[in-house]
């Protein structure tokens, strides 16, 4: 609810309101139904309304918003309101568009928010990031699948959801500040119960690190579970995509050559992200086994990758990656959210 009479601070507010997904009722002073003034999530008084304020009821969420922010005043004012904070525009915009968005979604639990990386080219990454995010669905789980790889052929097409209706990382591309997680819910294409954020078939485009960032945090503010397959270098998209990750994944076949160069692209990671752990996959060089090579790495096993021949390279035109349920890939994606989905954050 916003509270005043300036039309210009009016103008400004409503701006912010539409930017973080919602549709304000707008008064004058306080309202004479008790419940219109207790019932809003947040309200937002302008200064020049403070002083018609003053002896209404006491409640949590009352910002007061000023554009003067110098006016040694404009605190004694909002503690008469009993507001809790006294912001001034344009300085404070981001905060008071978080605060809108954050009243009109809930503030709840964080997605968990894991990553996916091979460790050589072909290590089965993104296969394994859509049997991560099938075997979430089945858990009961609501689940974002992320496409970080704009060079890797589109996840939506691994899953067979090329023809969905839905937006692309391009409509995203020139994102900053603030997304509502349920606006970018809604507009993603729905495949086989999970939403993806995929590229479509034209040329790439560059997403920036404030996109990624924009993006991601709209995605794990509405619970559930997020997966990001992510390319095999660190730039600073990416780095913000490690950023925002509770644990990552690294995929490592069973080659020499493999864990030679997945040392390489852990201690990129390793700079912005601090729980890696590696995925390994046979069939083994002589000599080679998972724990070798987790040790090899110095980093924590997650599992082993069942030897399935379509890990790498998924079918064309077959059943998307881990939808088989009995499986062993499936088993191994299932088995893992068991272990890293704790009991208070199961649906």
């Amino acid at each position: 609810m916003l509270v005043t009479e300036d039309l210009a601070l009016l103008d400004d507010l409503l701006r912010l309101c539409a930017a973080a997904g919602a549709e304000p009722e707008v008064h004058h002073t306080v309202p004479e139904h008790r419940a219109a003034w207790t019932d809003p999530p947040l309200v937002l008084v302008g200064d020049d309304a403070a002083a018609r304020c003053r002896g209404a009821t006491r409640r949590p969420g009352v910002l007061l918003v000023g554009r003067d922010p110098d006016d040694p005043g404009v605190w004694r004012r909002a503690v008469r309101i009993g507001a809790e904070d006294a912001l001034t525009l344009p300085d404070d915009e981001g905060r008071v568009v978080d605060l809108i968005a954050d009243a009109v979604e809930g503030v709840g639990r964080q997605a968990l928010t894991v990553g996916v990386i091979g460790g050589r080219g072909g290590a089965g990454a993104s296969t394994l990031a859509c049997a991560l995010a099938l075997a979430a669905v089945r858990a009961g789980q609501r689940t974002l699948l992320v496409d970080g790889d704009p060079l890797g052929g589109g996840l939506d097409v691994l899953l067979g959801g090329e023809r969905a209706e839905g937006r692309r990382w391009p409509d995203f591309a020139t994102s900053k500040g603030r997304v509502a997680g349920a606006a970018l819910e809604e507009s993603l294409p729905s495949v086989r119960g999970l939403r993806v954020l995929s590229w479509d078939r034209g040329d790439p485009v560059l997403v920036p690190p404030d996109a990624m960032r924009s993006v991601l945090a709209a995605g794990r503010r509405r619970d559930g579970v997020v997966v990001v397959d992510l390319p095999r270098r660190v730039d600073d998209t990416v780095a913000e995509a490690l950023a925002q990750l509770d644990l990552g994944l690294l995929v490592v076949p069973g080659e020499l050559r493999a864990v030679a160069a997945a040392q390489r692209m852990a201690g990129a990671v390793g700079t912005v992200l601090r729980d890696l752990r590696a995925v390994v996959r046979g069939p083994y060089a002589p000599g080679l086994d998972e724990q070798w090579i987790a040790d090899a790495l110095r980093l924590p096993l997650a599992g082993e990758l069942p030897c399935d021949p379509g890990l790498a390279t998924a079918r064309d035109g077959g059943p998307p990656p881990g939808s088989e349920v009995r499986g062993g890939l499936a088993r191994f994606c299932s088995a893992f959210w068991e272990r890293v989905l704790v009991p208070e954050r199961v649906a």
